[in-house]
């Protein structure tokens, strides 16, 4: 697939290393030579100099020919120009833009055909915050993910020694839960990664990837380690965009207290949040943490744009009696290097993010994917479509599929033929339209569902993809 990506920044550049691993075609635009110069140096793609809402620049980068249009550049007025022009002039087939601003999202007929023209639109500070929301409703893993609108989730947990099934093989999981079906989708250990049977003895300090019914997911992860004390008190270093959408989405829940350096800004955020505490000081200051209690806070979130600032802030909370700490880091090397110490959860905007944008890029028919410990392995959302004879996969057994090392098919979730009503206690009842099915060997696929597929490396991804696709028969 030939792909032009406008901006070389964290989300471009993180974009441009996992799509040109694949064998895809990448041109990448950007107004700063230097930065280009070192993406060219690191991957095999091309780079063009220039303002990427110029047709001349778009033309040089070979418009009138590709395929795709990933413009996340710093400017949402820069991406969704380019993105008229890509289709006026050149009328590339598949336009995506990053939006940041929320007018755009509040009037969504401006990114339609007869306006801006793009296909489809991400805000990763929109996503990352929802992430970190989910982080802050399950204080104890280190990365929660869902799939099938809600339906499925899967969670990173570290295996602590005490935990009921620490210890144990996999297999007696169906002992100590007989009522709820889950999967461990993966188990590292040491960084590396240790594809799951029923004799895997999980260890201590594991990081173990559990798949179940979001319903059920909490009851799985005590399994694995103590369950913490539920989160009421949250410190937020930096109120920019991340840190002031956290702060709008988590006020009303949560005791939380949130610190940016800038006096305006902090006047700014002040006038508009409603229940927080807006603090203006420096976040690395230990007097200030020390006045505010730092000691008594639940958890403690580094969110400024500077990444040293939320290392150093965020070692500083956890060495004065925060509970729990995490931090944004942009600097893959950074996070990989500080995941699991001090600091119990490194977040990485652009591996968050990225997964929305792959979603729209793979091939196939791919509801979701997500980038797994930092961009070395991927969750993936496949529906299966096709019949017996137009699909590998659709009418057979899992046992009876091809084999790829690595690769793990986890659960299912299938539409029921009828909406059933399902008892949830004696007082209340739900209407459900899809039922969740954790995958054993002899589960069978039909067509339509909507298979969730683990991989341990995204060198796999292309295998799997390939397996899911239809014969060119099918209609």
């Amino acid at each position: 697939m030939k792909i032009i990506i406008l901006g070389a920044g964290q989300v471009g550049s993180s974009v441009a290393e996992s799509l040109v691993s694949e064998a895809n075609d990448i041109t990448i635009v950007d107004t700063d030579p230097a930065r280009l110069s070192q993406l060219q140096d690191r991957f095999d793609l091309r780079t063009v100099a220039g303002n990427a809402a110029s047709p001349s620049t778009l033309r040089q980068a070979g418009a009138e020919d590709a395929d795709m249009l990933i413009a996340v550049t710093q400017s949402d007025q820069t991406n969704l120009c380019a993105c008229r022009i890509a289709k006026s002039l050149f009328n590339l087939p598949t336009r995506i833009a990053r939006v940041r601003s929320a007018d755009y999202i509040e009037f969504p007929e401006l990114l339609d055909e007869a306006n801006f023209a793009v296909d489809f639109s991400i805000c990763p500070e929109q996503i990352v915050t929802d992430y970190i929301v989910k982080l802050i409703e399950f204080p104890e893993a280190l990365q929660v993910l869902e799939f099938a609108d809600g339906l499925v989730s899967l969670v990173a947990v570290r295996a602590f020694a005490g935990g009921p099934l620490v210890g144990h093989p996999l297999a007696d999981l169906r002992k100590h839960m007989p009522s709820v079906d889950a999967r461990i989708a993966a188990v590292y250990r040491h960084d590396q990664a240790i594809i799951p049977h029923g004799d895997t003895v999980v260890e201590p300090g594991d990081e173990v990837f559990c798949l179940a019914a979001t319903k059920n997911i909490r009851q799985v992860m005590r399994e694995l380690r103590r369950m913490d004390k539920s989160v009421k008190r949250i410190m937020i270093a930096g109120g920019g965009n991340i840190g002031h959408r956290l702060v709008r989405a988590i006020e009303n829940d949560y005791q939380v207290k949130v610190i940016d350096r800038n006096k305006r800004h902090a006047q700014w955020l002040a006038e508009n949040v409603r229940n927080a505490l807006v603090l203006q000081g420096d976040a690395t200051d230990e007097k200030l943490l020390d006045e505010e209690n730092v000691d008594q806070m639940d958890l403690f979130l580094a969110l400024t744009n500077d990444d040293e600032n939320n290392i150093m802030s965020a070692l500083l909370a956890k060495r004065m009696g925060a509970k729990r700490v995490a931090a944004l880091i942009n600097r893959r090397t950074y996070a990989d290097l500080l995941q699991g110490s001090q600091i119990d959860i490194a977040i990485s905007p652009a591996q968050t993010s990225i997964g929305t944008l792959l979603a729209h890029v793979r091939r196939g028919d791919v509801a979701a994917v997500h980038s797994l410990r930092r961009g070395a392995a991927e969750a993936l959302e496949l529906v299966a479509h096709g019949d017996a004879q137009s699909s590998q996969v659709v009418g057979r057994r899992i046992e009876e599929l091809p084999v790829i090392e690595g690769a793990t098919i986890a659960a299912i979730v299938r539409r029921l033929p009828r909406p059933e009503t399902v008892a949830i206690s004696n007082e209340v009842a739900e209407e459900r339209t899809h039922k969740v099915i954790i995958a054993h060997h002899d589960t069978l696929i039909q067509t339509d569902d909507h298979v969730i597929v683990f991989v341990v490396s995204k060198s796999l991804v292309p295998r799997v993809e390939k397996l899911f696709q239809v014969s060119l028969g099918f209609i």
